[in-house]
């Protein structure tokens, strides 16, 4: 199943060219009072409405729209936090130590050795905001990653039992400034998460890891690559970070981003495909 964030709000399930408006299962999501739940609600309750939906969209008289002409939201809402790894790829971790311009003499290490970071929660956008250049004063990179979606809590997690946790996967472009402050800086600029088009579940997806993904700038490809290659796998990423902190329903993971890395202007237009997750277009601009 593919399900879009859309226009206001709603909720879309994709359907080819197709997304048929399904907002009214999120009638079946709790109501909630202060304090609000420290987790995405639609996540936590995916496997719940996926027969509402289902439903929904088999209905006549469903509302359907072409998907071109929608405005395409991130399709997570609320995650608590965005967990990102770093050069998880081994080309990129070879990039990264010899262009001084991607790491102005900061320590590039291991990821085994240099941990996982946290990304601000405010970075998170989707596809149709476009980027906004944060910092024209600096370098500032695009890096295309497959996004993890955690579904099911959990702390201590096995890397044997970790792909039980993930709710769905989807695109994710991980913008980057370059500069000398940590990571966790540099990477959490308004918009600088961006997550779409769609949410896949995974019984759509036979193996995470042996998805084609590739980006393009003006139709230029710059990263190409298979998430085979990731130094630690999905299942071990989850294990990693959920040593550190409790994964909840809605969080996301990226996975790290492979060789290519390289400066994107305003007027730039991106284009980023992962097998399976679909593609999304975005812009950049200067305000």
């Amino acid at each position: 199943m593919k399900l879009c964030r859309f226009n206001d709000g709603k909720l879309g399930l994709v359907l080819g060219e197709e997304v048929v408006d399904v907002s009214a299962a999120l009638r079946l999501l709790p109501t909630c009072s202060y304090p609000l739940p420290e987790h995405d609600l639609l996540i936590a309750s995916l496997d719940a409405i996926r027969d509402e939906v289902a439903k929904l969209a088999a209905a006549p008289g469903a509302e359907r729209h072409p998907l071109a002409s929608l405005r395409l939201l991130s399709p997570v809402a609320n995650p608590g936090k965005v967990v990102a790894a770093p050069v998880n790829y081994l080309k990129h971790l070879e990039e990264a130590r010899e262009d001084k311009a991607i790491h102005h003499q900061n320590q590039i290490g291991e990821i085994q050795r240099v941990g996982m970071f946290l990304k601000a929660t405010s970075s998170v956008e989707g596809p149709s905001a476009g980027v906004k250049i944060a910092r024209p004063d600096r370098r500032n990179d695009h890096e295309i990653e497959l996004a993890v979606i955690i579904g099911k809590a959990g702390r201590n997690i096995p890397a044997a039992n970790a792909l039980d946790h993930v709710a769905a996967y989807c695109i994710g472009l991980d913008m980057t400034v370059r500069g000398p402050e940590e990571r966790s800086m540099r990477k959490s600029p308004d918009g600088y998460t961006v997550l779409g088009p769609w949410l896949t579940t995974p019984d759509e997806i036979a193996d995470p890891a042996n998805l084609d993904l590739v980006i393009t700038v003006n139709g230029e490809v710059r990263q190409r690559a298979n998430t085979r290659d990731l130094i630690m796998t999905v299942p071990q990423l989850i294990a990693f970070a959920s040593s550190f902190y409790t994964l909840k329903p809605g969080d996301v993971l990226l996975t790290g981003t492979p060789e290519g890395v390289s400066q994107v202007f305003p007027g730039d237009r991106m284009v980023a495909e992962i097998e399976g997750l679909g593609r999304m277009e975005v812009g950049i601009h200067a305000d």
